[in-house]
């Protein structure tokens, strides 16, 4: 049986009730790959073409997993493949509430998941190993992470603040480093 989107957003809707579905619980077949794609900016695609609805997009992203380096829609009774180009979820605002090591930052992603940074959802900065460039993120739920858009990111650069030798970001009573002092001040 070849899996469909539309056959998983009805399963979906079947086993939806309250919250997130429980899908680390579920262990259904492996039904194969579907051609779905999350791409960097968050846009999903279904057979090349963008999803335009963006109620499908929630639906989808309600049951997204991921195992080991790879990511699937579960369901009870299937499991598909999918491909993410770097993180399922894209993190396009947060607040900040409070200053210094009293700061809660409170992220929101493009699907509409809300996440307070701090132990549980923390922030980490990747760079690219040949030009330097950051690529921060945050991790939202289970283990599924939200690259953090370019505008946050520079909103999060103008209230880091420098502890133990790096420059980062304070929430939930957690330092999150983003570059060490010296780079900065050398930059």
């Amino acid at each position: 049986m070849t899996p469909s989107a539309d056959g998983i957003a009805a399963s979906v809707r079947a086993a939806k009730g309250r919250g997130l579905p429980p899908v680390e619980k579920w262990d259904p077949p492996f039904c194969g790959d579907l051609d779905m794609r999350i791409a960097r900016d968050g846009t999903w695609f279904y057979l090349g073409t963008p999803i335009g609805r963006p109620e499908l997009v929630r639906l989808f992203s309600s049951i997204i997993r991921k195992d080991g380096d790879d990511y699937f829609l579960v369901t009870p009774v299937e499991k598909v493949g999918i491909t993410v180009d770097d993180a399922p979820f894209v993190a396009v605002d947060f607040d900040a509430r409070g200053a210094g090591s009293d700061q809660v930052l409170v992220f929101e992603t493009h699907v509409g998941d809300v996440a307070e940074a701090g132990p549980d959802h923390p922030i980490r900065v990747e760079r690219d190993p040949d030009t330097g460039e950051p690529s921060p993120y945050i991790l939202i739920r289970r283990n599924l992470e939200a690259l953090i858009d370019r505008k946050s990111f520079y909103r999060l650069v103008d209230i880091g603040a420098h502890h133990d030798g790096w420059f980062g970001l304070w929430s939930g009573g957690a330092f999150f480093p983003v570059i060490p002092s010296a780079e900065l001040d050398a930059a």
